[in-house]
């Protein structure tokens, strides 16, 4: 969509309500991007494999949001490798202030007091822009994932925006949507008041949803 401009959080917000986000590449001025189509996630058709599904019975994790944004960030920053990521860190920091002014929120899954899994996005209304997720156990991601879906439909929201479809994505259930239907989709539901619930609680409700 354009080159340019800064990571302030009022140009974020506003991106982000246009359904654009900004994804940096090395060596050019910062790009923003609107795909099309546009990879979501609809909230009612989230796909649990048999596996996952005997995977959330067994572990004795728990989950929780906004309860470690920094660390959830950092760590998907330094699971991607950590050098060439496109979590630098002006990104980290501009997120970090999302997060202050309530824009930007976090899903932890954890261990005990471990961090073992989570995700990160904006949230604008009843549309949720999932930006990245880490696992520092197998299927802790997944976990994350189904959480926030879980907690977002719970509070009334009406999309998981994951910008780009994946195959990992699409073994969950993700799909693509013409752009202009997103768009459509994004404006009726931005304004919205929808709240996570950020308390704690097991994962094994998951494995009923």
């Amino acid at each position: 969509m354009g080159i340019g401009a800064d990571l302030g959080p009022a140009t974020l917000v506003d991106a982000y309500r246009r359904g654009i986000f900004p994804w940096p590449h090395p060596g050019v001025p910062l790009p923003w991007f609107s795909p099309d189509p546009r990879g979501v996630l609809e909230l009612d058709q989230v796909h649990r494999s048999r596996s996952l599904q005997r995977r959330l019975r067994r572990v004795s994790w728990s989950t929780t949001v906004d309860a470690a944004f920094d660390e959830v960030v950092a760590a998907c920053a330094s699971g991607r490798g950590g050098i060439g990521t496109w979590i630098t860190g002006s990104m980290a920091r501009a997120y970090g202030r999302l997060h202050e002014l309530g824009w930007a929120h976090s899903v932890e899954v954890w261990d005990a007091e471990r961090l073992v899994g989570g995700i990160y996005g904006v949230q604008v209304g009843g549309v949720f822009t999932g930006e990245s997720m880490f696992h520092r156990e197998p299927d802790a991601s997944k976990v994350a994932l189904l959480e926030l879906v879980a907690r977002f439909a719970e509070a009334g929201g009406e999309l998981l925006d994951v910008q780009l479809t994946t195959d990992h994505l699409r073994s969950l259930g993700a799909t693509d949507l013409p752009r202009q239907t997103f768009l459509r989709r994004l404006q009726e539901q931005r304004d919205r008041d929808v709240r996570l619930a950020t308390g704690q609680r097991p994962v094994g409700h998951l494995a009923d949803g």
